[in-house]
């Protein structure tokens, strides 16, 4: 044949006639989009010298969600692996943490990454439990992972064990000002850092494979792709990034108990905002974290109520926004932040 195929990104959904993604147009929106986002980062690094400390703790709750739902993203919506434990990489971040800055005298700063870091090293043999089920088995075998940390941690009388929890008391010499405004930069950082690096993972050949496993295993390891190995690596990353999440999180709340830390909850709430902004797409997780806390803010205390009104929105959005509100707008409008998708281009030219 003289047409070589290549591939390309493009947006998940169609794009309107008039519009292709090569165009010069989409380059500029895309281009400003970016100069935006720039311009947003440093007015926000910015936050802690003009802006309220209620602020910051906000922005630090909504990283949190953003973080633990994208890695969930990651995980079930590009991996296909549907898990409903990864509160059990919520709750070891935050435990990691405080027993680093505690009983190990390190800054609980930088006990946040390690902590994340040290997840990863107990989700290597985790994985191996885990992987031996598939689909429906797979999803509630890593909830009845999650409950045997929590009731390993319950019975750690060295971490506080149960009951109200333990303080991280490693904090006490720094600080409101400092410690509020150190807190929000870390969580900054986590953000930035989880999103450039979970986009430019998708957009390299092995996020392709990733999304060639999620959608066929068997044709995907007919075509060279080592399926297991990167399901361990995905298994491995999003673990990181959940721990990393609760370690920010418990950080920020100075409080840390195994009910709290290893709630199923977490997980629930993460299947929540990716289904809600739109699973499969990096903008998702980000929409559906938005929602997700302006929701908890102003209707959190009507109780039983909030939960059911969580639960008809779900309902709703999924009935009649089946890819999900940004799913939904990337569909009509063709807005694509973070363009990760692949399409065949036969009009490009053959390699020499």
């Amino acid at each position: 044949m003289n047409t070589i195929l290549s591939l390309q990104p493009e947006h998940s959904a169609p794009m309107p006639p008039s519009v292709s993604i090569g165009s010069s147009a989409n380059r500029a929106a895309r281009q400003m989009a970016w100069v935006a986002a720039a311009a947003a980062i440093a007015l926000a690094a910015s936050l802690p010298w003009w802006g309220e400390s209620s602020w910051m703790r906000e922005f630090v709750e909504i990283a949190c969600y953003l973080i633990f739902a994208m890695m969930w993203n990651l995980l079930a919506g590009y991996g296909g692996m549907v898990s409903i434990g990864q509160q059990a990489y919520f709750g070891l971040g935050g435990y990691a943490m405080l027993a680093l800055g505690n009983f190990a005298g390190v800054n609980p700063f930088i006990a946040v990454p390690l902590g994340a870091l040290a997840a990863g090293v107990v989700a290597l043999p985790v994985s191996y439990v885990a992987f031996r089920l598939q689909g429906g088995y797979f999803a509630i075998g890593t909830w009845v992972i999650a409950e045997v940390f929590r009731l390993s941690f319950a019975n750690l009388s060295v971490v506080g064990g149960g009951g109200s929890g333990t303080s991280l008391t490693a904090l006490r010499g720094i600080d409101i000002a400092t410690r509020e405004g150190v807190t929000y930069w870390t969580a900054l950082v986590c953000v930035i850092a989880a999103i450039t690096l979970v986009y430019l993972f998708l957009r390299s050949k092995r996020g392709l494979a990733l999304l060639a496993i999620r959608d066929n295993e068997v044709a995907a390891e007919s075509q060279g792709i080592d399926v297991r190995g990167m399901k361990l690596a995905v298994y491995v990353v999003a673990a990181i990034g959940a721990a990393l999440a609760g370690a920010l999180y418990f950080l920020s709340n100075l409080r840390i108990s195994p009910d709290a830390a290893f709630s199923v909850n977490w997980t629930a709430f993460a299947i929540f905002m990716v289904v809600i902004g739109g699973i499969g797409r990096i903008e998702g997780p980000i929409v559906g974290a938005l929602i997700f806390w302006a929701l908890n803010k102003f209707f959190s205390h009507y109780g039983t109520w909030y939960l059911l009104g969580l639960g008809l929105m779900a309902i709703i959005v999924t009935i009649f926004f089946k890819q999900g509100l940004w799913g939904w707008v990337q569909q009509r409008y063709g807005w694509a932040v973070f363009p990760t998708q692949r399409r065949l281009n036969s009009n490009a030219r053959p390699r020499r």
